[in-house]
């Protein structure tokens, strides 16, 4: 019987275009290699379009095949060099911090994204607040394309072996051996990939504001990788996108449909491979089917847990939420979870990181876009679909692939499981037949805990679908001040004024009044304090301090120690005037668009405010802090502010705060040098003074701003 066709152009995807070959890259050493083969051979133009990119990796971990540099960046300066017609550009998403340890530091300023005027990186933050560009785009000449879910960066390189403690899976000299990875990447030959690079010049244009011209189309070249056969040839293949709505730009759900579609339409099978496994309503999707009497066989593959602390211990209990549901749905035994399993692992498992569904023999859909809600709506995605459409030669590729896959997680050849599928009739007896005790797929264990479950709040919070406001998500989840701000402050005032007696009473009957002994500090500070240009020291230390990012609070603790209260505060005044020309004098030679790069998407609200410009916005700013010491000065050094105002406004808004520290430091050193009553008495008047204060003026400067935004409404 003949299947009706499930891609609807402008439903849910956005072309469907011609394909002359098209392959499935299993696994990071075989897109890798194919990457490198297919730029060697262009002419023009490389577009990379990335989640994340480090130049460091190497390409190739057995030897130099043909000469040419294994390194990626050395390898892509190396095409540049050569070829004097061809531009390289990369664009890589402009990651929030929490990415920060696991990606290559600074790399705007790196020589080898720099080195060639040719290769042109930029980071590219024209996104939502809380949103990633999570495309995994590369196009060569608009001749030759890949789409999928691996990036050109560490930890991504692995065989479909994934051999335990693999030394070719070590980036930069790692230790240990990274977990073993499995992902696929497609690659596509002919006219689809010209729409794949209209994709990727609409990125840059968004975030650099440089329009790209498409290359010219020149015969001769081949651009497919000599050693790779394709998968399947003369083909159709669909693009489909998730764009979130910003600024001028409209949403895009493609992908949300296409896989409501596909799972609606499956007759017999569906099989998926999943990162991540949350969006609810796919959940709700698959659930209705099970709930069927003759619905599909559903067999899904995921890690046995997600990669990191945080993910464990919020998108893992999602998504036993998720699948919990999904089993009590399951009313005539059709549903099937599993991860790979490997020996000798010693305690890692397969980081199963594909985003892939089959859908009977009929469909197949590789791409970036996960299985949980933000690929939905708030991060930017892009797949490739394959529909049969009762076209055998597509059939017998999509089945060939689904079964290349589970070859490799059962640790069978290819060829076992097309004599099981035809023997039993059943995909999940299939697999049940052919799982075995070596390396092999296990049932996935469900562990979340009732008490780590009630930790956890509504996806919504911690995977959104689309977009939401600051505004509103402060409205939504902040509690409001109709709720009794009042107790909630005495609450902060008297755990504040416990931990100081806790603190005191430590230091006093407890053996840390031994081990660290107060005397022989407060002499260490007085012989340092006598010591001859101890003051100018204190005031490098603030310079330096103000470079690099280092805590102002606690460089104005430390020299109030030292120094006492009054020599302590003019110092610390003197050092962080000091530290606030520099570092303004630096976001000024580095200019707008540096400073913003640099400093990240949590800088709107201090933009928004220091469009005021004048003294009084670097006052308020400076005693309600929005962002770190050194970043508001590299801000204003960047903007329009005169450095008179500047200085002036940071002296007088640096006053109380300063004033407060030291006090409070004073006070609680000598509260611990002798911990009677009327020292504590006068620590808690400090701390109470403070906190009055300071609620104060933040309740004054919003009053102030709220009617500055009913009258702009007005």
């Amino acid at each position: 019987m003949a299947h009706s066709a499930i891609l609807k152009p402008g439903v849910n995807c956005w072309r469907i275009e011609h394909a002359d070959r098209a392959a499935f890259l299993v696994d990071g050493a075989e897109f890798f290699r194919a990457f490198r083969e297919t730029v060697k051979q262009a002419q023009r133009s490389v577009l990379i379009i990335a989640w994340d990119i480090d130049s460091r990796i190497d390409l190739v971990r057995e030897g130099k095949p043909d000469g040419l540099p294994v390194n990626l960046s050395a390898f892509l300066n190396c095409m540049v060099q050569r070829n004097s017609k061809l531009h390289i550009h990369v664009l890589d998403w402009d990651f929030t911090m929490i990415f920060a340890p696991a990606r290559e530091w600074m790399p705007l300023y790196k020589q080898e994204w720099n080195g060639h005027r040719r290769l042109h990186f930029f980071l590219d933050d024209q996104h939502p607040t809380g949103a990633c560009h999570h495309q995994k785009i590369v196009v060569v000449d608009d001749q030759v394309a890949f789409v999928g879910g691996l990036d050109l960066t560490t930890g991504r390189w692995d065989t479909p072996e994934h051999r335990p403690e693999d030394p070719r899976r070590r980036d930069l000299e790692a230790e240990p051996v990274p977990q073993p990875y499995h992902d696929i990447q497609m690659i596509v030959r002919g006219p689809v990939a010209a729409l794949l690079g209209d994709i990727a010049r609409e990125r840059w244009f968004r975030a650099t504001g440089q329009k790209l011209a498409a290359p010219e189309r020149r015969a001769g070249a081949s651009y497919w990788p000599g050693y790779l056969a394709p998968d399947v040839e003369n083909i159709q293949v669909a693009i489909a996108r998730t764009i979130p709505r910003y600024k001028n730009t409209a949403e895009v759900r493609e992908v949300e449909q296409l896989l409501l579609n596909a799972i609606a339409a499956a007759r017999n099978t569906i099989y998926i491979e999943a990162q991540y496994f949350t969006a609810d309503k796919i959940g709700a999707a698959l659930a209705k089917r099970l709930e069927e009497q003759d619905g599909p066989e559903i067999a899904v593959v995921l890690p046995e847990h997600t990669d990191g602390w945080l993910s464990q211990n919020t998108m893992d209990v999602l998504r036993e939420r998720l699948l919990r549901r999904l089993k009590a749905s399951d009313r005539q035994d059709r549903f099937r979870l599993y991860y790979p399993c490997i020996p000798k692992l010693d305690g890692k498992c397969v980081n199963v990181h594909s985003k892939m569904i089959i859908i009977d023999d009929q469909l197949a859909r590789v791409g970036s876009a996960n299985l949980n809600n933000r690929s939905m709506g708030l991060d930017t995605e892009c797949d490739l679909v394959l529909e049969a459409k009762g076209e055998t030669h597509v059939q017998h590729a999509i089945a060939a692939f689904r079964n290349r896959l589970l070859g490799e997680h059962l640790g069978v050849e290819p060829s076992e499981i097309v004599a099981r599928l035809a023997q039993d009739d059943s995909l999940i007896r299939a697999i049940e037949s052919l799982r075995g005790t070596a390396r092999t797929l296990l049932p996935l264990p469900l562990r979340v805990t009732a008490e780590m479950d009630a930790l956890v709040p509504d996806a919504q919070v911690i995977d959104p679908d689309q977009p939401m406001d600051a505004d509103q998500l402060i409205d939504e989840y902040v509690l409001g001040e109709e709720r009794e701000p009042a107790r909630y402050h005495i609450y902060l005032v008297a755990f504040i004024l416990a931990s100081i007696l806790g603190l005191t009473t430590l230091w006093h009957w407890s053996p840390l009044r031994e081990w660290v002994n107060v005397e022989t500090l407060v002499g260490l500070a007085a012989e340092f304090e006598q010591a001859r240009g101890a003051p100018l020291f204190a005031l490098g230390v603030f310079l330096i301090g103000g470079l690099i990012a280092f805590p102002l609070t606690v460089l104005i603790i430390a020299c109030v120690l030292v120094f006492g209260p009054w020599q302590g505060f003019l110092y610390s005044l003197i050092g962080a005037l000091l530290s606030a020309m520099s570092t303004y004098a630096l976001g000024h030679l580095l200019g707008r668009n540096t400073v913003r790069r640099f400093a990240g998407k949590k800088i709107r609200e201090l933009n928004r405010r220091l469009a005021y410009r004048g003294i009084m916005t670097i006052i308020i700013v400076r005693i309600v802090p929005l962002a770190p010491f050194s970043v508001i000065n590299m801000i204003a050094g960047a903007s329009q502010i005169r450095f008179r105002d500047f200085v002036f406004g940071s002296a007088i808004g640096l006053l109380p705060g300063m004033a407060g520290i030291s006090l409070f430091t004073d006070r609680l050193a000598a509260t611990i040098q002798k911990p009677d009553l009327p020292a504590f008495a006068v620590l808690a008047t400090v701390v109470a003074i403070i906190i009055v204060s300071g609620w104060t003026f933040w309740r004054w400067e919003e009053r102030k701003r709220n009617s500055r935004l009913r009258a702009h409404a007005d």
